[in-house]
C-alpha cells in the first residue's frame, strides 16, 4: 500500500477545495439560460436584475447544493466499494448498485409514488439489494480476484435491471416520461425539499463511514491481519454495504443513476493521497463535488440553450479513465 506524506495530502486537500470553489462559482454564473455573466455576478452581490436573482437563488443555488451532495455521496461510496472489493474498477454505476436503485424508484413511480421521502427510501432499498450482489460476487472463488470478471458480472446485472426498467416504461405510458427523464441522470430542476428529504439518511451514512474507516483500512491488509488487529471482517462488510446503500440510494433519488463518478473520484483521490482508504475518503469530500459540479456546468454549456443529460457527461468523463485503468500493464492494487 502506497501512501503520501501528510503535508502532501494536506496540500492536495487544499487544492481540491480551491477547485471546488471555482467550479461552484462557475455553476452559479454560467448556464444555458439568457442571463448574462455580468448580471449574474451582480446578482451574487445582491444587485442585478430580478430575473438574474431568481435564476441564481431559485434555480442554480439549489441545483448546486444537490450537485455537491450527490458528488460527495457517490465519491465516498465508490471509494468504499473499491476498498472492500480491492478492485479499482468497482463503481456503483458499473456494478449494478445504481441500476438496482433506479429500478426500485422506477417501479415506485409506476405504482404511484410521489413523495420525495418515499422515493429516497425506495432508492436506498434497491441500492442495498444491488450492493449485496456485488459483495456476494466479490467473495466468489475466482470472480472476486479478477477485476474484469467482477465488472462484467455487475454489467450483466445492470443490463438486466435496465431492461426491466424499460419494460416498466412500456407497461405504463403515464409514468414513462417521468421515468425516462429521471433515468438519464440530471440535477436540473431539483429543489430544496428533495435535498432535505435525503439529508437524514445521508448523515446516517456519513456517521457509518466515519465509524468504519479505520476497520476498513485494516481489512484492506487482509482478513487475517484484520482479525489479528481485533477487527470483525463480517461486521465491517455489513456496515460498508449499509453505508454504500444509504449514500448511493440518496444520490440516485436526487440525480438519477450516474455512472463513473464513483470510479473517477477515488481514482483522482488515490493519485493525490495514495492508497490509504482513510486519506482517500477524506480527499473524496471535495473531489467528488468538484467533479460532479464541473460535469453539470459542462452539460449546460455545450448544447446551450438546451442541456445535455448529466449522465451523458459523466460517462464521457469516466470512460477514458476506465480505459486507462483496464489498459494498464498491471492493475492497481488496493
Amino acid at each position: 500500500m502506497t501512501t503520501r506524506p501528510q503535508s502532501v495530502c494536506t496540500k492536495a486537500f487544499g487544492l481540491a477545495v480551491l477547485v471546488l470553489l471555482m467550479t461552484a462559482g462557475a455553476s452559479l454564473i454560467l448556464g444555458a439560460g439568457p442571463v448574462p455573466i455580468a448580471d449574474a455576478l451582480a446578482a451574487l452581490g445582491g444587485g442585478g436584475s430580478e430575473e438574474a436573482r431568481f435564476v441564481l437563488v431559485e434555480l442554480r443555488l439549489p441545483r448546486l447544493a444537490v450537485g455537491i451532495t450527490t458528488g460527495l455521496a457517490l465519491g465516498v461510496a465508490g471509494a468504499l466499494l473499491q476498498a472492500l472489493t480491492r478492485n479499482p474498477l468497482a463503481e456503483p454505476g458499473l456494478l449494478g448498485v445504481s441500476a438496482g436503485s433506479a429500478f426500485a424508484v422506477s417501479l415506485a413511480i409506476m405504482l404511484g409514488a410521489s413523495t420525495v421521502t418515499l422515493t429516497t427510501l425506495v432508492a436506498q432499498g434497491g441500492a442495498l439489494a444491488g450492493c449485496s450482489f456485488v459483495i456476494a460476487a466479490a467473495r466468489m472463488k475466482g470472480l472476486g480476484n479478477d477485476p474484469i470478471r467482477l465488472v462484467l458480472a455487475g454489467a450483466t446485472l445492470s443490463g438486466l435491471l435496465l431492461a426491466l426498467t424499460s419494460l416498466l416504461m412500456l407497461a405504463d405510458q403515464r409514468a414513462a416520461d417521468e421515468i425516462r427523464f429521471w433515468v438519464t441522470g440530471s440535477i436540473a430542476g431539483r429543489q430544496w425539499p428533495q435535498l432535505l428529504a435525503a439529508l437524514p439518511t445521508l448523515l446516517l451514512g456519513g456517521v457509518i463511514v466515519v465509524a468504519v474507516a479505520q476497520p476498513l483500512a485494516s481489512l484492506t491488509l487482509g482478513e487475517r491481519v484484520a482479525v489479528g488487529l481485533g477487527q470483525h471482517p463480517g461486521r465491517v462488510r455489513l456496515l460498508v454495504v449499509l453505508a454504500v446503500a444509504l449514500l448511493v440510494g440518496a444520490a440516485t433519488a436526487l440525480a438519477g443513476p450516474l455512472v463513473f463518478v464513483g470510479m473517477v473520484v477515488p481514482f483522482l483521490a488515490r493519485a493525490l493521497a495514495g492508497a490509504d482508504i482513510r486519506k482517500t475518503l477524506w480527499l473524496c469530500l471535495p473531489v467528488g463535488p468538484a467533479v460532479l459540479v464541473l460535469a453539470d456546468t459542462v452539460s449546460r454549456l455545450v448544447a446551450a440553450p438546451s442541456e445535455l443529460p448529466l449522465g451523458v457527461v459523466t460517462a464521457l468523463i469516466g470512460a477514458p479513465v476506465l480505459l486507462a485503468i483496464v489498459r494498464a500493464r498491471r492493475m492497481p492494487t488496493l
